[in-house]
């Protein structure tokens, strides 16, 4: 009996890890820069862009992502939803 509970918590914990890791493309790009984010505009940038939720991209962003050399996941838009400041 006690077999099968350590069993069944191994089982549970190692699907929660494997579950919770990151694609190989991302390990690849998170492996090759020293910190999560290149600067403090990508930050704001990228918390201000979440997954899910419509993307708000200014010409200036683009400008910016350009200059600093942004990774990780592109924000696509069409060229109608770039806002003008």
């Amino acid at each position: 009996m006690r077999g099968k509970h350590w069993r069944s918590l191994l089982i549970g914990t190692s699907l929660l890890v494997v579950g919770g890791c990151a694609s190989s493309e991302e390990w690849n790009v998170w492996r090759s820069n020293t910190s999560h984010f290149a600067s403090k505009e990508h930050f704001d940038f990228s918390m201000n862009n979440r997954e899910g939720s419509a993307s708000k991209v200014t010409r200036e962003d683009i400008a910016l992502a350009q200059k600093q050399n942004w990774f990780g996941r592109p924000v696509t838009v069409s060229q109608e939803q770039i806002l003008e400041r």
